[in-house]
C-alpha cells in the first residue's frame, strides 16, 4: 500500500500533466485580450519563474555531464543508468506543484500580485529569515526524515538515485515537496508580509535557491578550496557538492541545507568533508580508461542526441523530433566551435567487468568524411586521440564507421604503420560486425546478392559464404581469386541488378536507390552494413539495421541509446572492441579483415555476454 502523500496527483497523467499549467496560460491570454493586462502580470511571472527554474536545473545536468570538462573532479566516478533515468524522468513535478499553490496564493491574496519590482531592503530580511528560520527548520526536518518511518516511506525515494545529478535534487516524494515549499515560502511571504517583498526579490531568491540545490547535488567539485584556505569562516556558511555527496554515502552526517554551521551546532559534520573537499577539487582525480570507442558526429542534428544535451531524449534511441528544429542553430554554432577546437572529447562512459570503457568523439560531422580536402585534418585528429591513448596508458581504441573508412586511412592501417611502438591495439571492429551480418543470413540460405564487395566487410563477407558453399551474386572478379580453388565457383560475377531479380537474399555494403531496390523479389530481406542507412522504400519487403549487439547485463552506468540503437545496444565495432579488451588480445585489428578469425571472434563474443539484437 502506497503511504499517504508519497505518490503525485498526476503520477499518471504522463506529458499530460502539463495541462495543468493551462490555466495560467489562459490566464495570460485572456487578461491581454479582455482585461487589465496587468491583472494576469502574476500569472506569466509564475510561468517565467517555472521555465527558468528548470533550466537552472538542465543548465546544470549539461554542464556536469560535460565529461570532457568535468571528467577529473567527479565526485562519484559511474555513469547513470538507464534505471535512474526513468526513476527522475519526473523531477519536474515540484515545479507544478509549486505554481498551482503560488497562483492559489496570488488569487486569495490580490496584494502579493501589485509587489514593486525592486525593494533593497527586501534582500537583508529575507536573508535573515532564512538563515535564522529556513536553514535550522530544513536541518531539523531532514534529520527527521531519517528516522526509520519517514526513511522507510518518503525519503528513501531519493537516496535511491546511486549518481547525484541536478535533477536527483528534485527528486522526492510529493510530502518532501511540501514541507520544502514551506522552507521555501517563509522567507518570501516573512519578506512580503512586513512590507519589503518585490518581484525582483521573488525571482532571486527562487533562482539562487535552486541553483545551490543543484550545485549540492552537480556530482562536480566547483569550488576551489583556496577559498576556504583564505576564508576560514566560508567552510560553515555554504556547503559544496563534495560536502553533501557525503550525505548521500554517509547518511548520518551533513544534514544541511545550504549551510553546514547547522551541522557543526548539531554535531552531525562529517569530519572528512574538508579534507576530502580539497582532493576533489584538485582535479587529478581522472581514471585511466581500459577501453575507447572513438566516434563521430553523424550530422547536426544527431549531435543533439550527445549525454549533456538532453537526458530524457539521448536516453531513447535516436529519431527526429520537432523540437530540434528550434535547437538546431545552437547546435550549429556549437559545431563551429568543435571545429576551431579540432579536439576529440570524452562523450560518455561505463562499466564492464571493472573496467572503465569510455567513448571519445571526433568533433567532424559525418558530410565532412566524403569532402577529399578534409581527409588530413580528419586523420590528424584521429590520430591525436590515438595518441592520446597511447600516453595515458589505454589498451584498446576501437574505430567508429567512418573513422576507419578504406579510403580515409585504410582501415586504421595507416596509424598502424606511421607509429609501430604503440602499446594501444587500434581496433576497427569489422571481424565482429562481419559476425554479425553473417549470423543473421538464415541457415537455409543459398544464395545471396552482394553490393560492396570491394569493400573491407563485403570482401570478407563474399569469401566467408563462398567457403560455406553459398552462391555469393556479386559485380566484381577480384575476390574470386582470393577464394580457394574449390570454392570460386560459388562466387559468380554479375554486372546489373536485374541478375539478382530472384535472389531473396540482398546484403547491401553499398548505397542503393529505390529504383535499384526495384529488382528485388517480394519478400527479400535487406541485410545492410551501409552508412547511412538505404531507404525502406519497399513494403513487401524487409531491412534489416546496421550490425549491433547488445552489452552484457553486468554493464554498469550505460544511460545514453548509441545512436538509434536501443538501450544497451551498440554497434558491432564498438562491441568488437569491448571483445578485443575482454580477450586481452594484443594485436592490431587494421586493415583487411581475417575471414578465418570471424568465428572465432563471435564465439567470444558470445562467451562474454554479448546478445545479438
Amino acid at each position: 500500500m502506497v503511504s499517504p502523500l508519497s505518490a503525485w496527483p498526476w503520477e499518471n497523467f504522463g506529458v499530460l500533466k502539463y495541462l495543468l499549467y493551462g490555466p495560467l496560460v489562459a490566464k495570460v491570454l485572456y487578461s491581454r485580450e479582455w482585461e487589465d493586462p496587468l491583472s494576469g502580470c502574476w500569472s506569466l511571472h509564475i510561468l517565467i519563474i517555472c521555465a527558468l527554474r528548470g533550466l537552472i536545473h538542465q543548465l546544470w545536468y549539461s554542464y556536469s555531464n560535460m565529461l570532457f570538462l568535468t571528467r577529473n573532479r567527479l565526485l562519484c566516478a559511474k555513469g547513470v543508468d538507464f534505471k535512474q533515468i526513468d526513476k527522475e524522468w519526473d523531477w519536474d513535478n515540484f515545479l507544478i506543484l509549486q505554481a498551482l499553490i503560488a497562483s492559489t496564493a496570488c488569487y486569495n491574496f490580490p496584494s502579493l500580485a501589485t509587489l514593486p519590482l525592486w525593494n533593497s531592503k527586501g534582500c537583508i530580511v529575507a536573508l535573515v529569515f532564512h538563515i535564522g528560520v529556513s536553514e535550522p527548520l530544513y536541518y531539523w526536518i531532514h534529520r527527521l526524515f531519517h528516522s526509520d518511518y519517514l526513511f522507510t516511506n518518503y525519503h528513501s525515494l531519493h537516496h535511491s538515485s546511486a549518481v547525484p545529478q541536478s535533477f536527483t535534487a528534485s527528486h522526492a516524494t510529493l510530502l518532501e515537496h511540501l514541507v520544502l515549499c514551506v522552507v521555501i515560502g517563509i522567507p518570501i511571504l516573512g519578506t512580503t508580509m512586513l512590507g519589503f517583498g518585490s518581484a525582483t526579490f521573488i525571482y532571486c531568491y527562487l533562482l539562487t535557491f535552486d541553483f545551490l540545490r543543484c550545485l549540492g547535488h552537480s556530482n562536480v567539485e566547483v569550488v576551489p578550496h583556496w577559498i576556504f584556505e583564505s576564508l576560514s569562516f566560508l567552510k560553515y556558511l555554504i556547503y559544496t557538492p563534495t560536502y553533501h555527496s557525503l550525505h548521500h554515502k554517509e547518511m548520518d552526517t551533513n544534514f544541511c541545507l545550504f549551510m553546514p554551521l547547522y551541522d557543526a551546532l548539531g554535531n552531525t559534520l562529517n569530519k572528512e568533508s574538508w579534507a576530502l573537499q580539497k582532493d576533489m577539487s584538485s582535479g587529478k582525480n581522472g581514471r585511466v580508461p581500459d577501453f575507447v570507442f572513438l566516434a563521430h558526429v553523424v550530422d547536426i542534428t544527431s549531435s543533439l542526441h550527445a549525454p549533456f544535451v538532453l537526458r530524457s531524449f539521448s536516453s531513447t534511441p535516436f529519431a527526429t523530433r520537432f523540437f530540434l528544429l528550434g535547437m538546431w542553430p545552437f547546435a550549429f554554432l556549437v559545431m563551429l566551435v568543435m571545429w576551431a577546437s579540432s579536439k576529440t572529447f570524452l562523450v560518455s562512459f561505463y562499466s564492464l567487468r571493472g573496467r572503465l570503457h569510455q567513448t571519445w568523439s571526433v568533433p567532424r560531422f559525418g558530410f565532412q568524411y566524403f569532402l577529399p580536402f578534409a581527409s588530413d585534418g580528419i586523420n590528424n585528429q584521429i590520430e591525436q586521440a590515438i595518441l592520446r591513448a597511447d600516453k595515458s596508458g589505454v589498451k584498446v581504441i576501437s574505430l567508429a564507421a567512418l573513422n576507419k573508412n578504406e579510403a580515409l586511412n585504410g582501415g586504421g592501417t595507416l596509424f598502424v604503420k606511421k607509429h609501430p611502438n604503440l602499446r594501444v591495439r587500434v581496433v576497427h571492429g569489422n571481424t565482429l560486425t562481419a559476425a554479425v551480418i553473417l549470423n543473421e543470413i538464415p541457415k537455409d540460405v543459398t544464395e545471396v546478392f552482394l553490393t560492396g564487395a570491394t569493400s573491407k566487410l563485403g570482401r570478407a563477407i563474399a569469401l566467408y559464404l563462398c567457403r560455406q558453399k553459398v552462391r555469393v551474386l556479386e559485380r566484381f572478379d577480384t575476390i574470386q581469386k582470393e577464394a580457394p580453388k574449390e570454392y570460386q565457383s560459388f562466387l559468380v560475377q554479375v554486372t546489373k541488378y536485374q541478375a539478382a531479380q530472384n535472389c531473396k537474399a540482398w546484403i547491401v555494403g553499398k548505397w542503393i536507390t529505390p529504383r535499384e531496390q526495384s529488382w528485388a523479389p517480394p519478400g527479400t530481406h535487406f541485410h545492410q552494413f551501409v552508412v547511412p542507412s538505404i531507404f525502406a522504400f519497399r513494403r513487401d519487403c524487409t531491412y534489416g539495421e546496421l550490425a549491433a549487439m547488445k552489452l552484457p547485463d553486468d554493464v554498469e552506468g550505460i544511460g545514453t541509446c548509441e545512436y538509434s540503437m536501443g538501450r544497451g545496444v551498440v554497434h558491432a565495432c564498438h562491441a568488437g572492441g569491448v571483445i578485443h579488451s575482454l580477450q586481452g588480445w594484443t594485436h592490431h585489428e587494421v586493415g583487411a579483415i581475417d575471414v578465418d578469425r570471424i568465428d572465432l571472434v563471435w564465439r567470444a563474443a558470445l562467451k562474454h555476454g554479448l546478445k545479438p539484437v
